[in-house]
């Protein structure tokens, strides 16, 4: 393994640099660890929070509306003083609540509470447009020129009052300008719609079960979003003449392909935007195809920078040595073949649920069978436990599992959504 370490951020890569000859393959995880070092150095941040909620006519039902207006003060309670923040109402259009005037309020006891008379005006009413709500957030964001803005979405139902591609349009928009956590509550919305948002725009997707969920988890996201002190930091990729990069993907703490937002600097060198960072460390995997060197000749793969206002700070190395020793070049790395079979879960859970939907139960039970069988492999109990929830398992030695034929909509929806969360494999010492 090797690493690189300034200024409060290291950078470890783990592989098996040796291949066998003739091999073209070069697969590394590359480990980003900021520390409270960093954190503390960053220059500090002008804030700010917006609270998007869906007050459609659908949320009126099971306290949903009351869970989502706990929720909104919660997450004002762990703001601190001085925090700019903004409440958007979110049905086939989208206003902003709070404040009535300006495009932000600052939190203090008065803001608060002024805040939480206006959200006991509001009652549950119209549509679901989601791409007006990232509209109106957009333009509230752009504003506060050189803040971190953060926006927490909340709905419970389907993106039914626009075209989908108003929707991707919206998204396309607001990348870049705030980052968005998106919440479902309930089993009526649409994973996908949420997934995509929060992958565009540096969030999380989860689902709350019940309203009376909603206000923990927005606290905890609150905390969260304030503890990131660093904007921005950037993955550079340097590749010799003749390599191709497969791919680049986060694959902890969950799976995100990063591959397509490459902005290309030169043909050697391209960047990856990783979003705003606290104190926290992620892994990347990293795939490049090599032209082969004759054996015991060392290449170098790949450099790996991570940047922040374009100053380098940290290094890792991804090299190449071709052997004929086949002991050498059979070696896999465990972080690497861990997070191999970690994607390949994520995508056999999200294959197998599909399956299911289409009626076809043979391809759903083979594909749940085998996301199970990884799930346990792995020590991801998280994913095992959300199977268990969906489909029996017969005989837990063999791993064989048979399709429930009663499913709570909530459960399989969770497993959805929380497929692409890893267990995570540290680094070898």
């Amino acid at each position: 393994m090797t690493s690189a370490e300034h200024q409060g951020l290291s950078v470890a890569v783990d592989q098996n640099e040796y291949l066998a000859e003739g091999a073209r393959t070069v697969d590394a995880i590359v480990t980003v660890e900021a520390t409270d070092e960093l954190v503390v150095a960053a220059p500090p941040q002008d804030r700010v929070e917006i609270l998007i909620i869906d007050t459609s006519g659908s949320m009126g039902s099971a306290d949903k509306f009351g869970g989502a207006r706990r929720a909104t003060l919660a997450a004002l309670d762990v703001m601190p003083d001085g925090t700019r923040f903004a409440i958007v109402e979110g049905t086939d259009k989208a206003q902003v609540v709070y404040p009535r005037l300006g495009a932000s309020a600052v939190a203090s006891r008065t803001e608060r509470a002024n805040a939480r008379r206006a959200l006991d005006k509001l009652s549950p009413h119209g549509g679901t447009a989601i791409g007006t709500w990232l509209g109106l957030s957009r333009l509230i964001a752009q504003q506060h020129p050189g803040a971190m803005v953060h926006a927490i979405l909340l709905t419970d139902g389907k993106n039914e009052h626009e075209t989908p591609e108003r929707l991707a349009e919206e998204i396309r928009l607001s990348k870049g300008i705030f980052t968005c956590d998106c919440r479902g509550v309930g089993a009526d919305w649409e994973p996908n719609e949420l997934r995509a948002i929060a992958s565009a725009l540096h969030g999380t997707v989860d689902i709350v079960k019940t309203p009376d969920l909603l206000a923990q988890d927005f606290a905890a996201m609150m905390e969260t979003s304030l503890a990131k002190a660093i904007p921005e930091l950037t993955l550079r990729m340097w590749t010799p003449v003749g390599a191709k990069i497969v791919f680049v993907k986060q694959v902890a703490p969950f799976i995100e392909d990063l591959t397509a937002r490459r902005t290309e600097v030169n043909p050697q060198v391209g960047e990856y935007p990783l979003g705003a960072w606290g104190a926290e460390d992620r892994d990347y995997h990293v795939q490049l195809e090599l032209e082969p060197a004759a054996p015991d000749r060392e290449k170098l793969a790949a450099r790996v920078s991570v940047l922040a206002d374009g100053e380098i700070l940290g290094q890792g190395l991804v090299k190449a040595t071709w052997t004929t020793d086949t002991d050498k070049s059979a070696r896999i790395s465990r972080r690497v073949a861990h997070y191999t079979g970690q994607a390949e879960l994520a995508q056999t859970v999200q294959e197998g649920l599909t399956a299911r939907k289409q009626g076809d139960f043979a391809t759903a039970t083979a594909k749940l069978q085998r996301a199970y069988h990884l799930a346990t492999e792995s020590g991801n109990e998280n994913t095992a436990k959300l199977l268990r929830s969906v489909v029996d398992v017969v005989d837990e030695r063999t791993g064989t599992i048979r399709l429930r034929n009663k499913v709570d909509p909530v459960d399989e929806m969770a497993l959805d959504v929380r497929s692409t969360k890893t267990a995570r494999v540290r680094k070898e010492p």
